[in-house]
């Protein structure tokens, strides 16, 4: 009798546990996780999309129409396969993309009439990884009722897969595909040459491997590609925008005016001068609100940023009379602000930058479209591009604590903080905030001076130990 009695609360312990599991399928970008493990194992991969075609099915009132794409990972191609035999299975209209960028899935979405774009990709992840987001064809992600949905229809599927084996998904259109979105990344700027340009475009083994270096030639540059051989394994491997270090070396060793590496979906951008110097998504801000402003298109005098943005952005921007908005970090956050000010660029410092008027996810291909443009039309070097922008030292000091109380409701962390903005006083910047994963306070100071800043962290830190352990 005790044994069935403990049997049975273990059977309900895990079904609660599983249901709980189940309830955070989806992350801040879709979901992710490593492939062949749950959720990214070929059943719930299968189940994830016989649920998006059900769920867009109700929605819309008839069969819809997706479009998938792909990086350049191992596991692409069967997560692609598994996914889509579902969908079509459910009636469906699929089409696949093949190896494109996730941007690039995001327009097709738009600009072929599919009702949603699937992109199967872990972004700057490892090879290992993988992951499953999806667009709508506004060009934003899909909202969190939706994601509800999806993850309530997987914790009561306990369904075996259909047997679906001769379903295949139409890939007649691939070459058209990226084509359409090649043209469409030429037509986001004006008419302009970078003959006589030396650049090295560092492909991070994804999916601009097949797409940049062709792009960059069309405009007549003298290209030097690196890192762009993908063999399903060596994406992000020591390369690309995690790693500028091959990069920087590469502009140096060739002479080149400049560098611009990609992460593995190439939804971001950074760059490094002919100098060898890198410049980073604060930089790159700067450069483009110089060259938007002098154009007279950057209407808002407003660009957004993150809250961790350097306090040298703000600083230069306020030089020329332009206002820095800061969100919380993620590009979720930029956009909304973005759309909701009517501001012309923002973006983070990993080079995430988006130009709401040409499409609402940021695109490190068009990034580089827009930067080097700037530069021809300045006809300077990338390293002039940047002068009055000074990046602000800065101290990040992690305090474990043993409670997560609001900073602004314990008297000592709050004097001591308007203490350290006090002798700041607008020549740097304090952030306080709680890790999301771990009991840790994090205490960021920006200012002029390193030691100083030092002092006032670690300072500060010893205030907030002591009041919250």
């Amino acid at each position: 009798m005790i044994d069935s009695i403990v049997i049975v609360r273990f059977v309900i312990l895990l079904a609660v546990s599983f249901a709980a599991f189940m309830a955070k399928l989806f992350g801040t970008d879709g979901i992710r996780g490593e492939a062949g493990v749950f959720p990214l194992d070929q059943g719930t991969v299968f189940k994830i999309g016989r649920s998006f075609a059900i769920q867009l099915a109700e929605r819309l009132g008839r069969k819809p129409r997706f479009v998938i794409g792909r990086d350049t990972r191992e596991s692409g191609p069967w997560i692609e396969q598994e996914f889509s035999r579902a969908a079509v299975s459910m009636g469906v209209e699929a089409m696949s993309a093949g190896v494109i960028t996730t941007p690039g899935v995001a327009f097709l979405a738009s600009e072929y009439g599919f009702d949603l774009g699937i992109v199967i990709s872990a972004s700057h992840n490892p090879f290992q990884d993988n992951g499953i987001k999806a667009f709508l064809p506004t060009g934003r992600k899909i909202d969190d009722e939706l994601e509800r949905l999806i993850e309530s229809d997987l914790a009561k599927d306990a369904t075996v897969p259909v047997e679906t084996e001769n379903i295949k998904i139409d890939s007649s259109c691939e070459t058209e595909f990226r084509r359409g979105y090649l043209d469409q990344l030429l037509r986001s700027t004006g008419e302009y040459s970078l003959a006589g340009r030396k650049i090295v475009i560092d492909c991070s083994n994804g999916a601009a491997s097949g797409l940049a270096p062709h792009l960059f030639e069309e405009l007549g540059a003298d290209v030097i590609a690196i890192n762009d051989r993908p063999d399903g394994r060596n994406i992000n491997k020591d390369c690309g925008s995690l790693h500028l270090n091959k990069l920087q070396a590469a502009v140096l060793k060739d002479q080149a005016d400049m560098g611009v590496a990609f992460d593995g979906d190439a939804d971001r951008a950074l760059f490094v001068d002919e100098t060898g110097t890198i410049i980073d998504g604060d930089a790159v801000l700067w450069i483009m609100a110089k060259s938007m402003q002098g154009r007279g298109e950057l209407r808002s005098n407003k660009i957004v940023a993150t809250v961790m943005s350097n306090i040298g952005l703000e600083i230069a921007l306020s030089s020329r009379n332009i206002e820095l908005v800061r969100t919380s970090v993620g590009d979720k956050y930029v956009l909304e602000e973005l759309l909701r000010s009517n501001v012309e660029i923002g973006g983070e410092q990993s080079g995430h930058i988006i130009f709401p008027a040409v499409s609402l996810v940021g695109d490190g291909i068009m990034t580089a479209l827009r930067l080097f443009e700037a530069v021809s039309l300045a006809d300077t070097t990338l390293s002039g591009m940047t002068e009055g922008f000074r990046r602000y030292p800065q101290v990040l000091v992690n305090v474990k604590v043993g409670t997560k109380t609001p900073f602004d409701e314990v008297d000592s962390i709050l004097k001591a903080s308007a203490e350290v903005e006090k002798i700041l006083s607008g020549n740097g910047r304090l952030l306080l905030r709680y890790s999301g994963t771990e009991n840790l306070a994090r205490v960021m100071i920006e200012g002029r001076d390193q030691g100083e800043i030092e002092v006032l962290a670690n300072g500060l830190a010893d205030t907030i130990k002591s009041a919250l352990n």
